[in-house]
């Protein structure tokens, strides 16, 4: 192959897996180019982003700072066109598969945040043709999906990294040193709490048919769900409430809450999760859940029984809490160690030990973690793409933590029982009835993860 054949795609997928000083040669350093801020074209990449209407616009913003905007797709063009309006150089789509097709080998790398029901098909098939991958929270809506993202990032080897951004911050570290420390004693529970859900639930399927927006593709907007008329009820951002698209409370923040405590404590598979919640209909999730998971003795480590909260329910008042000081209602988690309890918010920020007395006397940990040098969670997806950075909540890591949040869902859609997890088989084994919600039942074509190299239907419109 000679230079001219070397793709640029290629030449960045080439860095991105070269380790050490073999990958600082790939990219020029900008001192020698004329000043800190200067980047060079050839530094630069061409990003897609899919599904830009709500959270996917902030995450275009956050890498358009350096990066060139070449591509957007959404289903629905007016709630997108905010977005569609700060890029105007960028190519829109309806159907994401026709922007592949067509921006094939100007793309280097894509952005995903669709509602949580078409993570997975749309990120194996942006991964299937060899493209990095930036995927908002949580990775999927099965644990089933989960664990097939999982493997397919280790077959086809591309960047990957979820869009929980707190896993990139300074706290999120000293959350780490403070456990790893020592400073807290062995943990043995952890308490995670948020004041999601901020939109309906509890809800009755609504029987009205509402005529679909002009600007919208609804059978696109339900990908590999079973059909169901259009409703205002679903779309925008309510999808969230609904089991067949959303994955409620514990799926929108335990990527952001249980993170923390679960790389911190180097957790690994539940042994057993079980599910309590209000009323639930099996269409909409419940209006409050508790779940209790219990993960088992690691080494020398003890086990650790942890528990959510979501509904406005929240833990016990921790010891060594001032009196005038409350439990922050919008989230937050509790590691109850044997000599310390350690508070933080919901992105693991301002991570401090409880009492203040014991704060004081522990001081803050030795660092024994390297902080992000990037501006922000998504310039990291980036640097890690250009050979710059590792990839923080790649899909090795978020698969499992992702994993572990739905099964919370699996012990509710199975009655609120508790289940027995065997990890290495993917299966529950005390309550067979459980196993078939791990993932979607009779998914329709071509919105299958085997299905990922569909061509767009011909009737879709650019």
């Amino acid at each position: 192959m000679t230079n001219q054949d070397l793709s640029r795609r290629a030449f960045l997928g080439r860095a991105a897996k070269a380790t050490g000083a073999a990958a600082l040669p790939l990219v020029v350093p900008r001192r020698v180019l004329g000043g800190s801020n200067y980047q060079a074209p050839s530094d630069t990449l061409n990003i897609a982003a899919i599904g830009v209407g709500g959270v996917g616009g902030r995450n275009v913003d956050n890498v358009a700072q350096s990066e060139n905007i070449v591509a957007l797709a959404d289903v629905d063009h007016d709630y997108a066109s905010e977005v569609f309006d700060r890029y105007p150089d960028a190519a829109t789509y309806y159907d994401y598969r026709r922007m592949l097709d067509e921006m094939a080998g100007k793309i280097d790398g894509v952005i995903i945040a669709t509602p949580d029901h078409t993570h997975a098909t749309i990120t194996a098939d942006v991964m299937q043709r060899g493209l990095p991958v930036y995927t908002q929270k949580p990775l999927t809506w099965s644990v089933d999906e989960a664990r097939r993202l999982r493997e397919l990032a280790r077959q086809t080897g591309v960047v990957t990294q979820m869009g929980n951004q707190g896993h990139s911050s300074d706290d999120a570290r000293l959350v780490n040193e403070y456990v790893r420390s020592g400073a807290l004693g062995e943990v043995q529970a952890v308490h995670v709490w948020t004041n999601r859900p901020i939109w309906p639930q509890g809800q009755e399927m609504p029987s009205a048919i509402q005529r679909v927006p002009d600007q919208m593709k609804w059978d696109l907007w339900l990908g590999p769900s079973a059909a169901e008329p259009y409703n205002e009820a679903f779309h925008p951002f309510n999808w969230r409430g609904w089991v067949d698209w959303g994955t409620g409370g514990l799926g929108d923040m335990g990527a952001h809450l249980i993170d923390h405590p679960y790389w911190a404590l180097e957790l690994e598979a539940p042994e057993t999760i079980q599910t309590r919640s209000t009323a639930f209909n099996g269409e909409s999730w419940p209006q409050a859940t508790m779940t209790h998971y219990h993960f088992p003795e690691r080494g020398d480590r003890s086990a650790v029984k942890m528990t959510w909260y979501d509904g406005g329910l929240r833990p016990e008042r921790p010891e060594g809490l001032p009196e005038e000081k409350q439990l922050n209602p919008n989230g937050g988690a509790l590691l109850v160690g044997e000599e310390a309890t350690l508070l933080h918010g919901t992105y693991g920020e301002n991570p401090r030990i409880l009492p203040a007395e014991k704060d004081k006397e522990i001081g803050k940990p030795p660092q024994q973690f390297e902080r992000v040098e990037a501006e922000n969670h998504e310039m990291n997806w980036v640097r890690a793409i250009k050979g710059q950075a590792e990839a923080t909540s790649s899909f090795e890591y978020a698969s499992r933590l992702t994993e572990t949040m739905l099964l919370g869902l699996v012990s509710l859609r199975a009655g609120g029982r508790k289940l027995r997890w065997d990890a290495e088989k993917g299966t529950v084994t005390n309550v067979s009835e459980a196993n078939q919600y791990l993932a979607r039942q009779n998914p329709r074509e071509p919105w299958t993860l085997s299905g990922g190299q569909e061509k767009a239907e011909a009737s879709s419109q650019k």
